[in-house]
């Protein structure tokens, strides 16, 4: 018999962390987080991941509004597929850098202004598309823009902008209007990007506060509260990989019953983002992890759990990387639905690798759970 793609690659997945599995044989004695090395760990996650990825979000941001810009100024269809490309470059660079979903990003909705998902009902949609319909002038400037619904302002609507109904008229004189949001829009985004980068950059700000825990620290009375921070990062982020980006237009087959799919739910589906975008996501964990050295938090007897941790990183980056096509055709080809099957294991698995087993050899516990924040 032919074993489905799913279950081979499950299997060499298998064999390559057994080893690792073996000698977590200590898993029952006592473990004690190594506090000399977090706060190394701390600051390399901040200056080789956080900032830098900061700075390739404001740059790349930076130039989707001059993309705009000039597509505005002479429509054309080069003009218009160069801002397309320039809008994909931002999704790239946000969703590898998204993962940081704690500080400047949840001050003044930022998060939600940048990327306003999953709407559930509609909702903005329905407002983006009543902006374009009634030709608000309001949101062709950045200071009232910013003040209006964070759903008409982020990500979601220049996509809609740029790949919905009607986003053939930005390359004719029709689409002045279209194409003005489209760029205010831009703008708001470079100005979130840039406040994102300010207010990790600043010296005396939240990154001495990651790099120096301490008892007047205001975010980590001591390094035990700043590794938990810091795994929790990455916990949460595959949490939201599998229930948010994944599970709502894909769940793998249920009760024996394979899922027939909801291309439409998925994040970024008009523009063809939407597996480049997880893949993203899944690289930035992987950087992240690697940069900050969070092998060196584990005890010398464990470091293989890292190995583990990174195998599982690569054969997800590079089976979502393999996921091509329109999502309606790929939920409609048997071999492309078998790598989203392998995707929503295995994804599975990360997180448990990373909550139960990486967290109890930190000397957080066995089965510590970020996700209830015991």
């Amino acid at each position: 018999m032919r074993l489905r793609l799913p279950l081979i690659l499950g299997l060499l997945l298998l064999a390559a962390i057994a080893p690792a599995a073996a000698q977590e044989g200590n898993a029952l004695l006592p473990r004690v987080l190594d506090e000399a090395a977090l706060p190394g760990v701390m600051a390399k996650a901040v200056d080789g991941f956080i900032i830098p990825g900061y700075r390739d979000l404001r740059r790349a941001t930076g130039e989707l509004g001059e993309k705009s810009a000039a597509l505005c100024a002479t429509p054309s269809d080069a003009a218009l597929e160069e801002t397309r490309a320039a809008f994909s470059d931002v999704v790239q660079r946000w969703s590898t850098i998204e993962i940081i979903r704690l500080g400047p990003a949840l001050e003044q909705n930022r998060f939600e202004r940048f990327l306003f998902y999953p709407d559930r009902k509609s909702t903005g949609l329905k407002q983006v598309q009543a902006i374009l319909a009634k030709r608000d002038e309001s949101a062709t400037q950045a200071e009232s823009l910013k003040t209006k619904s964070v759903a008409v302002q982020g990500l979601g609507a220049l996509e809609y902008v740029l790949y919905g109904t009607g986003a053939e008229t930005l390359t004719g004189a029709e689409g002045d209007f279209r194409c003005l949001y489209g760029t205010t829009i831009a703008q708001n985004l470079t100005t979130i990007a840039g406040e994102l980068l300010a207010a990790w950059e600043k010296p005396e700000g939240l990154q001495s506060a990651w790099k120096s825990p301490s008892a007047d620290n205001p975010l980590f009375r001591d390094n035990r509260e700043a590794a938990t921070e810091l795994l929790g990062v990455l916990v949460h982020s595959v949490e939201m990989i599998k229930d948010q980006r994944l599970r709502p237009f894909y769940a793998g087959a249920i009760d024996g019953k394979a899922d027939e799919g909801r291309p439409k739910l998925a994040i970024y589906w008009r523009s063809g983002n939407t597996m480049r975008s997880i893949a993203g996501n899944l690289s930035g964990l992987q950087t992240l992890f690697n940069a900050a050295g969070m092998e060196s938090l584990l005890p010398a007897d464990s470091r293989s759990i890292a190995g583990s941790v990174n195998f599982l990183f690569k054969a997800l980056i590079g089976m979502t990387e393999r996921v091509d096509g329109p999502l309606d055709a790929v939920l409609a080809d048997q071999k492309q639905r078998s790598r989203l099957d392998f995707i929503t294991l295995n994804t599975a698995d990360l997180l448990d690798r990373l909550n139960r087993d990486f967290g109890g050899a930190m000397g957080l516990g066995a089965g510590f759970s970020f996700a209830d924040g015991d």
